[in-house]
This record gives C-alpha cells, structure tokens and sequence, in this order.
C-alpha cells in the first residue's frame, strides 16, 4: 500500500492528469487500505474525486465525497468539490448556486469564482467567460492561469491583438517559459502582415533559444522565415 500511497503523492506534486491511472490506483487504496494512511487519507479523497469526475465514475466521487463532508462539514474547499461533481452531471444551476454561496462567506474564494467561469465555457458562453475573467483579472492580475485562460477564450473567438496581450503579460512574469513565446509567436504568424510577421520570427527563434527541443518553434521558425522571404521583396526590404 506504501507504494500506491507515493504513486499518488508524486502525482500530485508532478500535476499529473492521469485520471484513469489515479482511479484504478486509488480505488483500492481507499478500500482495502484507508485506515493505514492517516491525514493522508484526506487529500487522496479529494485526488481520487477529482479523478472520478474525469472518468465519469460518479460512484466512486460520491463515496469520497461523502467522506469528506462527514470529517470536514462546513469547508469551502469541499463544498467546491460538490460544485464540481454537479458540473459533471451537467447540473450547472446548482453548481453556480454552490459557488454563489461560497462567494458569499468569501468574496476572495478564486477557486469558486474560477468554476462559475469555467461552467461558462462549458455551455459554450464565451463572451460571458471573457468578461467574467475580465472581472476576475482586475482584482487578481497576478494570477497566470487566468491571463492564460483568457488569451485561449480570445484565441478562440479570433480575437488575436487582445490574446498577444494576455500572453505579453505571461511573458513579463516569465521571460523564460519558451510555451508563452512559442504561443505568442503563432498568435502574431496568425495576425499576418510583416510587422507581424518579424515579432513571430523573433519569438519562434526566442523559444528555441530556450528549449532547442521545442520542434513546434522550429517548424514555426521555418513557415515563418519562408512567409517573410517570400514578402519582403515586395516591400523591398531586406531580411
């Protein structure tokens, strides 16, 4: 059982996805061995729930569930993990109305605000999730995963100047992530044109300059560099 319990742990520490490997893992773990793991109990509930949301295992996220309230009766954090399993059930009214309790003891809570964003663009509301980030950002501007989210949603809707402008702000916190300078160079090969153009160039070039193993910028490097050779002569301009 030790070794599933650090199969787990390493998972979360590593962000792992691996829903169905944590389901079949944490399954047993949680019911041939719940009584050895201590307060490591409580926090692979909430891995294995989260797991069996992704896997459509709504048996096994209502046991864990269940078991969390019973420990921890009145926690935002469980009751947002409530909020998530009634989102898998596609009961979104529900969901917001959770969330809109939870704001309401803590207008702070972000991981609430963020799931009434994210049922938002489950139903395909995309201009009502990019005003709610919007919202979100000004309070929060700190926070990358949200200037990520929405430079998608932007991304999505076409809107490519104000995508460059979320992923430029990913770019100042982290001058050495080579994903934001590969995503802001393709969001500038996108929008065309040779000024354009020259930034996405640059940011393919700077993305392999950070990770000489990123093969997307380098073939973004060499469709770019080929638009720009074939455009410049018409400006006659020199590369």
């Amino acid at each position: 059982w030790t070794v599933m319990r650090d199969k787990l742990r390493k998972w979360r520490e590593e962000n792992f996805r691996n829903s169905e490997q944590i389901v079949e893992v944490g399954e047993e773990l949680i019911h041939e061995h719940a009584s050895k793991l201590g307060d490591d109990i409580w926090i692979i509930y909430e891995q294995v729930m989260i797991a069996a949301l992704d896997c459509s295992r709504d048996d096994l996220a209502l046991r864990c569930l269940h078991e969390l309230r019973k420990q921890f009766p009145g926690s935002h954090r469980v009751k947002r993990l409530a909020g998530m399993r009634l989102e898998a059930l596609e009961r979104y009214d529900e969901a917001c109305k959770l969330y809109d309790a939870i704001l309401q003891d803590d207008p702070t809570n972000t991981a609430a605000r963020k799931r009434k964003i994210a049922i938002l663009k489950a139903q395909g509301k995309s201009t009502e999730a990019i005003k709610e980030l919007n919202e979100y950002l000004e309070q929060f501007v700190g926070d990358q995963e949200a200037w990520h989210e929405l430079a998608e949603l932007y991304i999505n809707e076409h809107d490519y100047a104000k995508a460059a402008f979320c992923l430029e702000e990913l770019m100042m916190t982290n001058p050495h992530n080579h994903l934001y300078c590969e995503q802001y160079a393709e969001v500038k090969y996108t929008q065309g044109g040779i000024e354009n153009l020259e930034l996405s160039r640059k940011y393919f070039a700077q993305a392999l300059k950070l990770n000489n193993r990123n093969m997307r910028a380098l073939f973004g490097l060499y469709m770019v560099s080929t638009q720009v050779c074939a455009i410049v002569p018409q400006y006659g301009l020199q590369v």
